[in-house]
Order: C-alpha cells, then structure tokens, then sequence
C-alpha cells in the first residue's frame, strides 16, 4: 500500500488552508517560509505546489513566488463531471475485463480497507484510495483510458484527499467502494459504471459542503 509522504502531508495542509479560506486568493506562497512551517525541504514543498497549481488552486509565476489562486467553482465542476465518466468507464470496462484473479484481489484489497475505516485513519484511508481507484483502471485493460484517468485525477487530487475528513466520509466512501466492487463481481458493468458515477457524485457534493463548514472554524485543521 502506498504510504503517506511528506508531500501528501504538506499537500493535504495547504489545501485544506486554501478551500478554508485560511489563505485568501492572492496570498503568496513562499517556499522558504513554508518550509519552515513544514520543518521539511523545499522539494517536497515544490512538489506540493505544483500538484495545487495542476488542481487549479495555486498559480504558478516564473521568476516569482507562487499564489494562491481565485476559485473556479465552474472549472471544478467541469472537472469532476469528466472524472465520473472517465472512472465510470474504468468501472465497466473492468467489469468485463478483469480475470477471477484480479477480481479476487480487489474484493480482498477492499476489505482490507475496512480496519482503516475503523480507526478513522484518515491518512492512511487517503493513500488506500488511490491503490482502489488504480486497480480499476488497470482492470480496464486499456492503456490509453488509464493514463488519462491518472491525469485527471491529480488534478483533482487535493480536492478528493480533503473531503475524505468529513464527518463519517470514511464510512461512506468505503460503502460506496463496496457498491462499485459488487457490481464488478456480479460481471454488472453497467451497475458498476454507475455506482462509480455516485461515488464520485457524492464525493463532489461532500466537498462542497466542507468547505463552508472549514471557514467557520468547525472542522479542525
């Protein structure tokens, strides 16, 4: 399973601050500062600016230190419509491409999930998410659809870390896995496609609903 770097941790931060409005559109980003707030070296600090620039968070000067960036509800939007597609047709092609190994080894992954679900490991049920996601575009069996599935999700990565930390959002994403996984070993691709379409439906809709909710102070940081 992939473990939590520092960059995932110093991305899901700045991410959090900027959906919470803690860092206003405008605010500079100075990697020296931030590394020192981080207590970490300006790599991973690099790295993490430009995952939020490819998110449309921050934006990137040449010459210059990064800002954070003016929202664009709409472009965010227009994002996770294509993501929901993109991981439906994952989600059908896999239905029907995946050998008994490989549904065998998705059901087990997904259920290995549920201990993390237990003890609210939040970082833990982030990096296994991934891991989920990336074994339902290679059960797709097509090279060309995966690779833009990863591209579109590392634009939207910032975005679907930190809407895991909603009140029960682990429970419910892991029940939204299961729904997906069911329809996959009942050979239902279409089932799957839109169990998928809902996952990541609501996934937009709790996202939306956490950031108001980080502006008032009442999710902690």
């Amino acid at each position: 399973m992939k473990k939590t770097t520092r960059t995932d941790t110093i991305l899901t931060r700045l991410t959090q601050d900027i959906l919470g409005k803690r860092l206003a559109p405008g605010t500079t980003l100075d990697e020296t500062r931030l590394a020192e707030q981080f207590g970490a070296s300006r790599t991973p600090i690099r790295e993490a600016l430009r995952q939020l620039a490819a998110s449309g968070l921050v934006e990137l000067r040449p010459h210059r230190a990064p800002l954070v960036a003016p929202t664009n509800d709409l472009r965010l939007a227009e994002m996770f419509d294509v993501m929901a597609e993109l991981e439906a047709l994952c989600a059908s092609r896999a239905t029907l491409a995946m050998n008994a190994a490989q549904r065998a080894e998705l059901d087990a992954f997904h259920r290995s999930m549920a201990p993390i679900v237990r003890d609210s490991d939040v970082a833990a049920y982030r990096a296994a998410n991934v891991v989920f996601h990336t074994m339902i575009y290679d059960g797709a069996r097509n090279g060309y659809l995966k690779q833009i599935a990863l591209s579109t999700r590392e634009r939207l990565a910032p975005h679907r870390g930190v809407q895991l930390e909603a009140p029960a959002r682990l429970a419910q994403s892991h029940l939204e896995h299961g729904e997906i996984v069911t329809a996959i070993l009942r050979g239902d691709h279409e089932a799957a496609a839109n169990a998928m379409r809902r996952h990541l439906t609501i996934t937009r809709e709790t996202l939306a609903t956490l950031a108001p909710a980080r502006t008032s102070g009442d999710l902690p940081k």
